[in-house]
């Protein structure tokens, strides 16, 4: 085989399409579902971008509204994904990529697969960043966030101010929550969604939800949370805490594959953004995963271009292997 795809998330779909259009033998590899990140969305999301800057390989993106939400985004990726019979092999992890001469093997927990060139499109939500405090491990934290009525009538406590946050507390607040959000800074972040932020600092300045500026966490506790304030320790009654902090690539993967990171907290990888190969010959990368811990640079919209950087190198390879 010529090129494997581990990721069957919208890069990875795209490289797909680029792949098949170009006559260049693939496979697809994705641990779960077709996008399995935004399958794990919350119910509700509605995208920051347009449903154009969604699109891929100019395949339109039709949406109810200008911004479109999850439901419509698993519909129109699974579409294209059907529609264009892409070779994907879904609830199949890889654990390893090896190279040996000029053939990558790449094992997973079904199988073993070979070929000339991989590209990595695994994005970065499977690794929440930890808090790293006691009683992270309760039941009743949780990193990822889903449907509001879970919360209903329960105290629960947000921590973080992203997109996600905001997205929590309100929805959970309007399903009857009692909601505290614990953020680290001294405010609600800059970047959340322009039409939201008004509603969050609104529903705090009314007290409906209580906010905890400049303030972390420090203990977990069945029914209890610590949290250290600008005032001094503070213990709030709780019953479910959603520890929205962002997440992480698979750094440990990457090394392991042999690519090189920065040794400062960025932890950028080393490829050419010419091309997205990495340090590794043909081995390359694509997607939100070129950014390491800089989750916020890469999105769909600025990243869907990969896929054609990425197939335009493979092809001049096969074409005239001394010239690249």
């Amino acid at each position: 085989m010529e090129l494997i795809i581990i990721g069957g998330g919208p890069i990875g779909i795209a490289c797909g399409l680029e792949a098949k259009k170009k006559g260049i033998p693939y496979v697809i590899i994705e641990k779960g579902t077709i996008v399995n990140s935004l399958f794990n969305y919350p119910v509700n999301m509605q995208f920051f971008s347009s449903s154009e800057r969604l699109e891929i390989d100019e395949i339109p993106f039709i949406s109810k509204e200008a911004k479109p939400k999850r439901n419509e985004a698993l519909e129109y990726y699974r579409r294209i994904v059907t529609s264009n019979k892409l070779n994907i092999h879904l609830f199949e992890e890889v654990s390893e990529i090896a190279k040996e001469e000029e053939t990558f093997t790449v094992q997973t927990d079904k199988a073993s697969y070979s070929a000339k060139n991989v590209i990595i499109a695994t994005g970065f939500y499977d690794l929440p960043n930890p808090l790293g405090v006691r009683g992270e491990d309760l039941p009743k934290v949780s990193h990822y966030y889903k449907d509001p009525h879970y919360y209903a009538s329960q105290k629960l406590a947000v921590i973080g101010a992203s997109n996600s946050a905001v997205d929590a507390a309100l929805e959970c607040w309007r399903k009857g929550a009692e909601v505290s959000m614990i953020i680290r800074g001294p405010e609600v972040g800059q970047r959340v969604k322009y039409w939201v932020r008004p509603d969050i600092l609104n529903r705090i300045e009314e007290g409906s939800i209580t906010a905890y500026y400049n303030s972390t966490v420090t203990e977990i506790r069945e029914n209890e949370l610590i949290i250290d304030t600008p005032e001094g320790e503070r213990t709030l009654e709780n019953d479910f805490v959603l520890a929205l902090t962002g997440y992480q690539p698979n750094f440990d993967f990457l090394e392991a594959a042999g690519i090189r990171l920065s040794d400062d907290p960025k932890r950028l990888p080393d490829y050419n953004p010419e091309t997205m190969e990495t340090n590794i010959k043909g081995l390359y990368l694509a997607g939100v995963i070129c950014g390491g811990m800089e989750t916020h640079k890469w999105f769909i919209e600025n990243s869907r271009e990969h896929a054609q950087l990425i197939l335009r190198h493979i092809v001049a390879k096969q074409k005239d292997p001394a010239s690249v």
